[in-house]
């Protein structure tokens, strides 16, 4: 099954079982009644946003006055395209509000070609800006390479035979062109089989996420870039035939000095029986091609591992070669709770692969004689972990900071006493992601005890402050476009377990001490970002998160009022960053819940 395939797949199994479940519990005229409005207001949804503009705005598209006139060359290679979705991709082209570009087609078919030929002269007659030339088949890349050397636009625009544009596209993209001089555009895309009114699925992206393109092609469709970059970097390669877009996306991506992303759905992707003939498992080549792509691409930027299969089809899991034999300090705060300390650290001693490693305890105020008797004893068994005391009231940025005084790694991984070790290289799955300079701080995924989703990254503005990714989704679930299953890039992670070089970490002075319990992970990791490093969230160090059973949950006044002054607190100081919003989430996707549904 094709990725195009399993995204749409994966969104409609997910709408069978929320309506079977709806379905036992309602009954069937309710199931009926909530799907008869899900779909009204859906259609309604994206008409008024994405596949229809209103009068209004294309009256305002069409008149607004840009400043560079940029010219597009729209690259459509053809092949036996269906007779309605070549007149669709065309129309939808001519539609467009934007009226400076170019559609340059290349027909390989060799099916139905003199129709075909003749549908497409017909337009080229109608509309000079068409540019049509009959060509013998050799490959996609170099079919669309052909288109290009028909073209003359400033910009290079990719699209396919068989979808469709929204009538904005031309001219949201030359807006950024126009506002931010970007080099390199993409947007937000939906899939469809007829209508775009009723799309199977929407992808909504994140902005550009370097550690996310290298597990999959989420860039896709709609792409632009400046004709200049696109034969910098050497246009299509026919080696990378099946995966030639992902090929082309990474080497822009090394390039362009500016990627912008807009957050818009611009394109509509068609899911038809022949949309990727019979799918990546059929055409095992294509695998082959992006796993090469990749390869290439670490080579350029400096960067050594091994490209392999991730768990869902199409997507990647780069294992990145360990420099050396970093020494990691695993700092751990504790207070009594001595039964969930001993799976915390027994786990870490039973499953670690990686044995260059510390244990820092910081003893916080125990009050159990038992406690230390524990202390003694494991101190006794692993000479390589020591208990330190803070004495001062809790306080989780105190408690670290004075922690990593006593750190001798050149490695810090800030863990939490109510965890338990899933994966034996835990580790090295961290270790690889902090060692790259380009990289801040790497968090991994954590499950509840019932094997739901507890941590798989951090959106910051969620809830109005910052909240976990994916929370409370099964533990086998790929998530939202497979997010829960790749590496990729984040603003924030949580600090149950978070490693990061300790170089960094003096860099912007530790925690900040005024945020005593809550946010301070997220403060300290949008910091890390302000210094232009990378968080990057992995799901290949896995472990359980009993989360908070060390201090209680009760709900004090003291406790309310301190936890109301750190959303304030944490509100203020990055009031312009929740203002624009977190840019690995979307715009359009809703800050009320951590299940990535549309607003």
């Amino acid at each position: 099954m094709s990725l195009k395939q399993k995204i749409a797949s994966n969104r409609l199994m997910m709408l069978f079982i929320k309506g079977f479940k709806y379905l036992i519990k309602k009954g069937p005229l309710f199931v009926l009644a909530q799907i008869r409005n899900k779909i009204v207001f859906k259609i309604r949804k994206y008409t008024r946003k994405y596949g229809v503009l209103s009068s209004q705005q294309i009256k305002y598209q069409k008149e607004y006055n840009f400043d560079k006139n940029t010219k597009f060359s729209i690259l459509v290679p053809l092949y036996n395209t269906p007779i309605k979705y070549l007149t669709d991709m065309i129309d939808s082209v001519l539609e467009q509000t934007y009226d400076n570009w170019e559609l340059c087609l290349a027909d390989a078919s060799d099916k139905n070609t003199e129709e075909i030929s003749n549908i497409c002269k017909n337009y080229c007659q109608k509309d000079s800006r068409i540019k049509y030339k009959k060509i013998e088949n050799k490959s996609i890349p170099e079919n669309t390479n052909v288109c290009c050397d028909m073209s003359t636009g400033d910009y290079i625009v990719l699209f396919d035979h068989d979808d469709i544009l929204s009538k904005g596209a031309l001219f949201e993209i030359a807006k950024v062109i126009d506002d931010k001089n970007s080099d390199y555009i993409y947007t937000d895309e939906a899939l469809f089989t007829n209508k775009i009114k009723k799309p199977l699925a929407v992808h909504f992206k994140p902005d550009f996420s370097p550690d996310t393109l290298r597990s999959y092609n989420y860039i896709c469709h709609l792409s632009a870039f400046k004709r200049d970059l696109f034969y910098e970097v050497g246009k299509f390669r026919e080696d990378y035939n099946g995966s030639q877009d992902y090929d082309l996306a990474l080497r822009l991506s090394e390039k362009a000095k500016n990627i912008v992303h807009i957050d818009k759905v611009l394109y509509f992707w068609r899911v038809h029986q022949n949309s990727v003939s019979s799918g990546a498992d059929a055409k095992p080549y294509t695998i082959i091609s992006a796993k090469k792509a990749l390869k290439d691409h670490l080579e350029r930027v400096g960067l050594k591992g091994e490209v392999l299969d991730s768990k869902d089809p199409s997507t990647y899991k780069i294992k990145y070669d360990i420099m050396g034999n970093p020494k990691i300090s695993i700092l751990i705060p504790n207070k009594d709770h001595i039964n969930d300390l001993k799976v915390c650290l027994d786990s870490i001693y039973k499953k670690s692969t990686y044995k260059n490693f510390e244990i820092v305890i910081v003893e916080n105020n125990s009050e159990e004689k038992e406690t230390f008797e524990y202390y003694e004893t494991i101190k006794e068994k692993h000479k390589n972990l020591k208990v330190i005391n803070y004495k001062g009231k809790f306080n989780y940025s105190k408690i670290n900071n004075f922690g990593v005084e006593h750190c001798t790694g050149e490695y810090i991984l800030l863990l939490n006493n109510d965890v338990e070790v899933l994966t034996d290289n835990w580790l090295e799955e961290m270790l690889m992601f902090a060692q790259r300079e380009d990289v801040g701080a790497v968090g991994c995924k954590l499950y509840y005890p019932d094997d739901m989703i507890q941590h798989a990254g951090v959106i910051v503005g969620l809830g109005g402050v910052a909240g976990h990714s994916h929370k409370r989704f099964d533990r086998n679930s790929s998530g939202y476009m497979f997010r829960l299953n790749v590496a990729q890039n984040l603003s924030a992670c949580t600090a149950a377990c978070l490693m990061m070089k300790k170089s960094v970490f003096n860099e912007i002075n530790g925690f900040d001490e005024k945020f005593e319990v809550a946010f301070n992970d997220v403060d300290l990791c949008l910091r890390i970002r302000e210094l232009g490093k990378l968080i990057v969230y992995t799901p290949y160090s896995e472990l359980y998160h009993y989360e908070s059973i060390s201090r209680g949950d009760e709900d004090t006044p003291e406790k309310i009022k301190r936890f109301q002054g750190e959303i304030n607190r944490f509100k203020d100081r990055w009031k312009d960053f929740l203002e624009k919003g977190d840019p690995y989430y979307n715009s359009n996707l809703t800050l009320d819940r951590e299940d990535f549904s549309i607003k």
